[in-house]
C-alpha cells in the first residue's frame, strides 16, 4: 500500500473485486472521524444522512453530487441529481474503524491511522464484481476523497463531475484489462 502514497492517489485492486484506496489527510484523527460519521460534515464530501455510532444502526445516505463543488462540472448522462441508499453499520471502533453494508456489494470499511499530524485514511470496498460498477465506484471514491481532502486542507476542490469523468477514464485504463 505504500506505493499508492508514494506514486499517486489512485486506488488499487487488492483482490479481484476489492478496491483499496488510501489518502494521507491533515489531522487530527477526531476531525477526520467526524467527516465520516457526522451527516452534515459527510454531506460536504460524500453524502448526507444521520448515523448512530453503533453496530446495527441504519444509515440512509443521500447523494447530491451537484452540491459538492461550485461549479459542479457537467453531470454525466444517466446520473441523477439525487441518489439514496440505506445501509447499516456493521462494525465500529471510534475513531479508528467504521464498516458499513453497501448495496449489493460486500460493504465498505474506513480505517483511520494517525501518522504524526496527519491521518492515513484507508477505504476498502469489497465484492464489486461487475466491471462497470467497479469503474464507477473507483472513480467515485477517488473523486469524493479528493473533495474531502480539499475540505480538510481548506482549499477549493475541482469540479466534482469533471474530476469523476477523468478518473473514470483513468480507472478504465487501470482496471479494464
Amino acid at each position: 500500500m505504500t506505493a499508492i502514497l508514494a506514486d499517486d492517489n489512485y486506488g488499487m485492486l487488492t483482490e479481484p473485486a476489492t478496491l483499496t484506496l488510501q489518502r494521507l489527510l491533515p489531522g487530527p484523527i477526531e476531525r477526520v472521524w467526524a467527516y465520516l460519521t457526522d451527516g452534515e460534515l459527510r454531506r460536504q464530501w460524500l453524502a448526507a444522512g444521520a448515523m448512530e455510532e453503533q453496530v446495527g444502526a441504519p444509515v440512509e445516505f443521500v447523494w447530491r453530487n451537484d452540491e459538492l463543488t461550485d461549479p459542479p462540472g457537467a453531470r454525466p448522462e444517466g446520473m441523477d441529481t439525487e441518489h439514496r441508499m440505506t445501509c447499516e453499520v456493521t462494525a465500529i471502533a471510534p475513531p479508528h474503524s467504521l464498516s458499513i453494508s453497501w448495496g449489493s456489494t460486500g460493504g465498505v470499511t474506513f480505517r483511520l491511522e494517525e501518522r504524526g499530524d496527519d491521518v492515513l485514511l484507508t477505504i476498502v470496498h469489497k465484492r464489486i464484481e461487475d466491471l462497470t460498477v467497479r469503474l464507477n465506484v473507483s472513480a467515485g471514491w477517488h473523486a469524493h476523497v479528493d473533495v474531502l481532502e480539499a475540505r480538510l486542507r481548506g482549499t477549493t476542490p475541482a469540479p466534482h463531475w469533471d474530476n469523476w469523468l477523468q478518473l473514470r477514464a483513468d480507472y478504465t485504463e487501470r482496471f479494464a484489462n
